[in-house]
């Protein structure tokens, strides 16, 4: 409580202690200890009286006059940091550092002391090991006090950051198994802007403040884990913490942050949810900017392109560039704005193996991609135009034209081995869900089961299919439907894939109000989880469950029902009467 005061000369508990030991006349000891160490102000002792004759305590008053002197301080200590020349002020500072540090762990001087050293661009290195040294101190000083500890200790850093990571990913997670199914309201829903005032990025952003060092160790964390785990949100992570810094007008790390310009284009393009023309144009600049012996660079911007929500904005601005081309009659080889997007969604695919091999340069465009797989999902939306308008024709003039059921063998090879074509595959059948077409999405579906990384099973795909086929609510009464949605696709990898398992049980709890009885009880039997299931497994299992109980009439109401055979009452006609 009192450390530090004998260094600086001033009598302490321990000072009056053995004072009043080794006295004779304890009171006049007291009130001698008194005069020496109270307020030195000759008008205040006759004052003092008045506070006994109230009842006020001495200890009160001093301790009173004692906060209103600390805040006083306080504010002079932060006018200090912002007057005069900058060397001036500093030095004023560093002075009282030096006089005052020796009070740091006193708890009523300690916010002073703290002071200082945050108004200190650089608090002497002796000091800072200090307060690193000592729990308490470290946890009560400022993080402009702690960044001048961590830049030099980057275990220290990691250890503060780790946990901030950790509960990013579990909140992107939550998300994708999130108990709401909506195509409204899904996992891309937030605009960018209102995703980084999240906890995690504004804490990370007032960790790092302008300190390029500490940016640099949070993005070689995020290499790191991406790299361990393959997990895509670290990706969404990097864009969102340099996008936050821009936010905050940081140019000090903005400026030296090569991919700065060019996440601020595409954070505008995710946004709109579409690349248009003149913001193609200049993502294109971008890319081909990039100098020999920076090559380095593409490592960064593959990683910003491998964030899902920028994976998103891509894929749905292909998928209507394709819809464009059918209606000018254009291949896809000829429209730049195309090769572009599939230049940075291969980019982007690629960010994993580029920043594992350290090979930095851009992965080569599939020949047969654009002569090939496109074409064919063009005259996948040309077999929907042309079905349509023969359903619009009177029926004398209707061909007899039955909707395409047979997958091309192509198709299926190129969503088991090509990755660009099976993002982009994936995101059409996403894209004839929402627009409601059964046949089409029926016709596509046998073709998921098997696709390039088992992404057709991946949580992103999923959380969006899912939230797609409320809109084809209607069609889970059939059983042809549920059979090949259920049998044909689902069911056939939720035995070796949990996160598979607990996206149909969202999708149940949703719908099964939709499903018929007899399909509704087999799939309750098929979806039991295992003794190996996870915890989230079991209880999503129980809330349908639950839900299914309640629906099942109770005996008691079964046995009440009225037959329909009863005879009825004979009524009376008017001519009886």
């Amino acid at each position: 409580m009192f450390a530090g005061l004998q260094e600086l000369g001033v009598a302490n508990g321990e000072d009056l202690k053995e004072t009043l030991t080794n006295c004779t006349e304890p009171l006049k000891a007291i009130e001698q200890f008194q005069t020496e160490n109270g307020v030195l102000l000759p008008s205040l002792q006759s004052a003092l009286p008045f506070l006994d004759l109230h009842g006020t305590p001495r200890l009160e008053f001093h301790q009173s006059v004692f906060d209103e002197l600390r805040e006083k301080l306080l504010e002079r200590v932060s006018a200090i940091a912002s007057e005069g020349k900058v060397e001036e002020r500093y030095k004023k500072l560093e002075d009282l550092l030096e006089k005052s540090f020796s009070l740091v762990k006193m708890p009523s001087i300690q916010p002073v002391v703290m002071c200082v050293m945050k108004h200190l661009p650089k608090v002497p290195e002796k000091k800072l090991k200090l307060v690193m040294a000592d729990k308490d101190l470290y946890k009560a000083c400022a993080v402009e006090v702690k960044r001048q500890i961590w830049q030099d200790n980057q275990a220290l850093f990691g250890d503060e950051v780790s946990p901030l990571l950790k509960q990013y990913i579990l909140e992107k997670e939550n998300t994708l198994f999130s108990s709401d199914l909506s195509v409204l309201h899904n996992f891309f829903s937030p605009s960018p802007k209102t995703r980084r005032q999240g906890e995690v990025v504004q804490k990370l952003t007032q960790m790092i403040g302008k300190n390029v060092k500490l940016y640099d160790m949070v993005l070689q964390f995020l290499r790191t884990l991406f790299l361990r785990t393959r997990n895509v949100h670290y990706c969404t992570l990097r864009a969102e913490l340099l996008m936050s810094l821009h936010d905050l007008d940081i140019s000090e790390i903005c400026t030296v942050d090569p991919c700065h310009k060019f996440t601020w284009c595409l954070d505008a393009c995710i946004r709109e949810k579409f690349v248009d023309n003149k913001r193609a144009r200049e993502l294109q600049g971008f890319l081909d900017g990039v100098k020999k012996g920076q090559e380095q660079v593409l490592g960064d911007l593959s990683m910003i392109l491998c964030d899902p929500f920028a994976i998103n904005t891509l894929a749905l601005s292909t998928i209507r560039h394709l819809q464009e081309l059918v209606g000018q009659d254009t291949i896809p080889r000829e429209s730049p704005d195309l090769l572009l997007l599939l230049r940075m969604l291969s980019l982007g695919q690629g960010a994993w193996d580029m920043i594992d091999s350290q090979v930095f340069r851009e992965p080569k465009m599939e020949h047969e991609l654009i002569t090939k797989f496109l074409p064919m999902l063009m005259s996948f939306v040309v077999d929907d135009y042309t079905f349509n308008v023969d359903q619009k024709l009177p029926s004398e003039e209707k061909g007899p034209i039955p909707y395409p059921s047979i997958i091309p063998e192509a198709f299926t090879k190129f969503l088991q081995e090509h990755r660009i074509a099976c993002e982009v595959g994936l995101y059409y059948i996403l894209h004839i869900t929402k627009q409601r077409n059964k046949n089409a999405f029926l016709r596509l579906l046998p073709a998921l089961v098997e696709t390039f990384s088992d992404l057709a099973f991946s949580d992103i795909f999923l959380h969006l299919l899912t939230g797609n086929l409320t809109l084809l609510a209607d069609e889970f009464a059939l059983e042809d439907f549920c059979t090949s949605l259920f049998d044909g696709f689902f069911l056939t990898a939720c035995s070796r894939k949990e996160n598979v398992h607990r996206h149909v049980l969202r999708l149940l709890l949703h719908l099964h109000h939709k499903v018929a009885p007899a399909k509704l009880e087999s799939l309750q039997k098929a979806l039991e989880p295992t003794k190996q299931s996870g915890e989230a497994v079991k209880d999503l299992y129980n809330q349908l469950s639950e839900k299914l109980e309640l629906r099942k009439p109770s005996p008691a109401q079964v046995a009440e029902t009225p037959s329909m055979e009863l005879t009825l009452p004979t009524v009376p006609t008017p001519a009886s009467l």
